[in-house]
């Protein structure tokens, strides 16, 4: 019985192969859902250019739509437009454009509805709502697409990328704008986030919910309401980021919130409000990073606990380090810092004092916001002097101990 079964699963594989076929859809000749319906498992569906005003397309086999100089599937701002049930189908090439908008169905320009080893790559995702949806979808690959949108604010609007209790994703060299959030991950583990460029985004440019374990690296966050927020997540790796630009009153380059047990490193934090706030956020590595002229360089509030930062660059921040708290269960060592202005008399590279990077005017500010406008004044450089001279009010146990005299060469 079992030889029966496997020769008769090896016929029909060796038929499914010889008999796969290149099917040619042009506009007006035959809708794209009539070729998928007409399709065997393994054919290619080209899709010739021109416009193609289909919705809730259901591709349920493994087939591959491939698109000849990018055709329009123009949702009419109306409805959704791909809906993919089968594991191995490739998507590329095509304009996927005006999904609708529905308080009662996330509208996608392609929903992946618990498939695996399905490919959306090289394609426009114009104007929708959602522009790639995965739900409980595996090693799924989503790579060289364009995601535009005009998102005003964050309720009528939807995610670029968006990923619900799924794994092993690889997300890779995709241009991201206009969207809610750029990226959201919820409920993903094993997955990787590599050479994005997520920009001008309402919320985030990338947004984690309680996914662990997972990667993102050399990725550009720029001009986000913030930058990138993981939250309630372990095991996350943060490797040669930009974080430029996210600038506003809440406005981060990373947010951390009860996160542990994951690294920065390698980062570039330009011109953020805050470069990394962190809260409940305990056991993280933050290291070999440019920190310059950002607002707070770090704001770390007082529930976190054993994080290590070393051999960063702190440079041109008007704040390098603020904390609402007086004790420090966090260790610095190593870094340079712009405004140290010790000495090293026994010509190790290390400063022969410790440096305190949290001024008096930073601690002011955490417990009396609104004192920010007197930032600059003469006032704060009396007090900055004072404090040097008889401190009372930074948290000392908050220091650098072996402050570098030199720039570390990041590059």
């Amino acid at each position: 019985m079992f030889l029966r079964t496997l020769i008769t699963t090896i016929f029909f594989s060796f038929a499914s192969c010889c008999y796969a076929a290149t099917i040619d859809v042009y506009p007006g000749k035959g809708s794209i859902q009539s070729n998928i319906n007409k399709a065997i498992g393994g054919d290619v569906l080209l899709i010739h250019r021109g416009t193609y005003k289909e919705h809730d397309i259901l591709i349920n086999k493994k087939l591959t739509l491939k698109g000849e100089n990018f055709p329009v599937i123009d949702g009419e701002l109306k409805y959704q437009l791909f809906i993919v049930t089968s594991d191995s189908v490739t998507i590329e090439g095509l304009q996927i454009q005006n999904t609708g908008r529905s308080s009662m169905t996330d509208m996608a320009g392609v929903k992946l509805l618990d498939v695996s080893h399905v490919i959306i790559r090289d394609n426009l995702l114009l104007y929708d709502t959602y522009g790639v949806y995965l739900q409980n979808s595996h090693y799924c690959f989503i790579s060289n697409n364009v995601m535009l949108a005009n998102a005003k604010d964050e309720i009528n609007s939807g995610n670029g990328v968006h990923a619900w209790k799924s794994g092993n994703l690889t997300i890779k060299d995709n241009k991201i704008s206009g969207h809610r959030d750029g990226i959201y991950f919820e409920f993903v583990t094993y997955s990787k986030i590599i050479h994005n460029i997520s920009i001008r985004n309402v919320r985030y440019g990338l947004h984690f919910m309680f996914s662990s374990n997972d990667i993102y690296r050399q990725n550009q966050f720029v001009d986000n309401g913030a930058g990138v927020a993981v939250m309630y997540s372990n095991g996350v790796t943060m490797i040669g980021n930009t974080f430029r630009h996210n600038w506003g009153d809440a406005a981060y380059g990373i947010l951390l919130k009860e996160i542990s047990d994951s690294k920065i490193e390698h980062n570039l934090f330009v011109k953020n409000t805050v470069a990394i706030y962190m809260e409940g956020t305990n056991r993280i590595g933050v290291a070999y990073n440019e920190f310059d002229e950002n607002g707070w360089a770090m704001r770390i509030q007082a529930s976190c606990n054993a994080n290590v930062f070393e051999k960063n660059n702190f440079q041109a921040n008007s704040f390098d380090v603020a904390t609402n708290g007086t004790m420090m269960l966090n260790t610095f060592r190593e870094n340079y810092w712009d405004k140290y202005d010790g000495y090293d008399l026994d010509k190790n590279k290390t400063g022969d004092v410790p440096y305190y990077p949290v001024s008096i005017y930073a601690v002011i500010t955490e417990r009396v916001p609104v004192t920010m406008i007197l930032y600059r004044s003469f006032l704060t450089d009396i007090m900055d002097q004072v404090e040097k001279v008889l401190p009372s009010i930074i948290p000392d146990q908050l220091k650098d101990d072996y402050p570098m005299m030199k720039k570390w060469d990041l590059k």
